[in-house]
């Protein structure tokens, strides 16, 4: 189960916030429900859990076990929605040095999320000799990031195991009926899985986008998509009572009262890149109109030594989101130190998820103390319900806070200013009258 406690943002909360957003509420839950309000093109991902297309899960799971068997590494190649929650959930469930660590499954490289050629070099030295597959993730096949690492790496693959060879370790999830990379991957044959129409990019991680390569990690696609299905269901049994109705009043009431950032934090470095995936998440799906909480993540308790001191001092406009989980995977006991040279010999014997508890409780009472209301969330334990439940909780939440503010949560325009000028500083085919106006104020 997911226990989410507002306790701590109480006294930051004006009396009676939740019944001033009742109505908007429901009626946001309903556009969600039923596909009617703003963005609905796009709600897909709302009853996916439950309506997924069971011969392509089942698919996923043969090309699993065949990435598997065939290689030692995966390369996924994709930016934004199309790799951050794959990452996300290898990390938070596997390790963030999954590919470091003794295991039976592939190493699992993400590519095309940027244009640094070290970066992409790196991949490929890491990879060296080994066999590896690809798994390319791209709706139209022409976003520039995953479309030139794409080629680097399809070129690999057929110089090392020809054409015919490199057929069998590409793997397309791609639009259903048309783009650039749907008409590569039917050319060529290449196994393909489908970037449903109705699922925006950073709502995608329980499509093929984000299951196979979760699945290539020996992660339980089923077990994921069977908690985030029980979440689904606490949604449509309390419409505005919810786990993430909750959520979503509260962080509306503090933006409204002055609030402007957001802060993830997380007590597992494990949790690090699932920050990402929700920076993600709110900031394309809120950040409009000049409205929207600015989304921030910090992993603690490293950043209560760098970021700590501006959370507790600095300007009062944030708040704080706390994720932490009950029961660690393991247990470390801290031994005795017979000279007690750092004066801790008050903790032998105490285990260090003990200490880490009382650190997150020790952390959200300086801080509301600092003026930074804290809400809390609490999962039993790292493990596929779990997080299928918050990456639910987590996208709910979203859509409904979108609604709220009232802003389409599932479009980006914003997104493509930073692309037509670079198109046209490169040269782009139709782009070359702008490119001397910004090359001008570039100088």
């Amino acid at each position: 189960m997911l226990h989410l406690d507002l306790s701590p943002a109480q006294s930051f909360l004006a009396p009676g916030y939740h019944d001033q957003c009742k109505d908007k509420l429901a009626q946001a839950h309903q556009w969600l429900q039923t596909a009617t309000g703003l963005g609905n093109d796009f709600v897909g991902w709302v009853h996916l859990p439950v309506e997924y297309d069971k011969e392509e899960f089942a698919r996923i799971q043969a090309a699993a076990k065949k990435i598997q068997a065939q290689s030692k590494a995966l390369v996924v190649i994709g930016i934004g929605g199309s790799y951050l929650g794959a990452r996300a959930v290898i990390e938070v469930l596997k390790s963030p040095n999954y590919n470091a660590l003794p295991k039976d499954t592939p190493d699992i490289y993400f590519a095309g999320n940027g244009l640094s050629s070290d970066a992409l070099q790196e991949i490929v030295t890491m990879i060296g000799d080994r066999d590896f597959s690809v798994n390319i993730i791209s709706k139209s096949g022409t976003t520039t990031e995953p479309a030139v690492a794409f080629r680097v790496f399809k070129d690999m693959l057929e110089k090392k195991y020809g054409k015919d060879g490199a057929r069998e370790r590409i793997y397309a999830t791609t639009d259903a009926a048309r783009g650039a990379l749907k008409g590569l991957a039917d050319k060529e044959g290449y196994e393909e899985f489908v970037v449903p129409d109705d699922v925006g990019g950073r709502f995608s991680v329980l499509t093929a986008v984000g299951l196979l390569p979760i699945a290539v990690a020996g992660i339980d696609i089923e077990a994921l998509m069977a908690g985030a299905a029980a979440q689904r269901q606490e949604c449509i049994d309390q419409p505005d009572a919810s786990a993430s109705a909750q959520y979503a009043a509260a962080r509306h009431a503090l933006f409204e009262s002055g609030k402007s950032v957001e802060i993830l934090a997380g007590f597992e470095p494990s949790f690090r890149f699932f920050g990402e995936w929700w920076k993600q998440l709110f900031g394309e799906s809120e950040g409009k109109e000049g409205k929207g909480l600015f989304p921030a993540s910090v992993d603690f308790t490293a950043d209560l030594h760098s970021m700590g001191q501006y959370i507790q001092q600095g300007q009062r406009l944030m708040l704080e989101t706390v994720v932490r989980f009950e029961k660690p995977l393991t247990e470390v006991a801290i031994p005795n130190d017979p000279d007690n040279v750092d004066g801790l010999n008050f903790l032998t014997g105490k285990t260090l998820s003990y200490v880490n508890e009382q650190a997150i409780r020790g952390t959200r009472l300086a801080h509301v103390d600092g003026g930074v209301p804290n809400i809390v969330i609490t999962l039993p334990r790292r493990d596929e319900d779990s997080i299928g439940r918050l990456i639910y909780f987590f996208e709910y939440a979203c859509g409904l806070s979108g609604h709220l503010l009232g802003v389409n949560p599932f479009d980006q325009p914003g997104v493509e200013a930073y692309k037509k000028n670079m198109f046209a500083l490169l040269g782009k085919p139709g782009y070359e009258d702008q490119k001397a106006a910004l090359e001008a104020r570039l100088k």
